[in-house]
């Protein structure tokens, strides 16, 4: 499917500078990429991507941003038929043991369906959340590639220019 359309995403104020870079999940792994590939997790609501941030422990502080999207290739893993063209379902989507597998240096389930979805040109993948208190409409979409052009074009919302160094600071 093609998306378009803002999504949005809940950044440690460490990486705030670089709103766009994937270098987190590159180094921590994540539900849906292997250590070492960057990617992006975004929501498509406010309260999502706070849900997001916020699943363990206590507030922590955040920088919210939001992205102005157009991706040419992405999965929709809501089409059960098409999710079970690569032998998956809401079970391997879900995994709770997801963060176990990655320590016993297997790839997680998602993290399989991913690569695949990859390697046959996907830039990402909207997903529901599993995020505490989400519902069916608590949608993400999971980025693997992205720029500032075509195919996978983001621009992150900034007219103020907040989010750029200024002299002294």
């Amino acid at each position: 499917m093609d998306f378009r359309g803002t999504i949005y995403r809940a950044l440690n104020p460490y990486w705030a500078r670089e709103p766009l870079s994937g270098e987190g999940a590159a180094r921590h792994g994540g539900r849906f990429n292997l250590r070492g590939r960057p990617a992006l997790y975004t929501a498509l609501t406010i309260p999502g991507v706070l849900r997001e941030a916020h699943q363990a422990g206590r507030f922590q502080p955040l920088t919210l941003i939001a992205i102005e999207a157009r991706v040419a290739r992405v999965f929709d893993s809501r089409d059960a038929a098409a999710l079970s063209s690569y032998g998956a379902d809401d079970a391997t989507l879900s995994d709770p043991g997801w963060r176990d597998a990655m320590t016993r240096g297997r790839p997680a389930p998602g993290q399989a369906l991913a690569e695949r979805l990859i390697a046959e040109g996907h830039q990402g993948m909207i997903v529901r959340s599993f995020a505490p208190g989400a519902t069916a409409a608590d949608l993400n979409l999971v980025l693997w590639s992205w720029g500032d052009a075509p195919p996978a074009r983001l621009r992150v919302v900034d007219d103020e220019g907040r989010l750029t160094p200024r002299l002294g600071d």
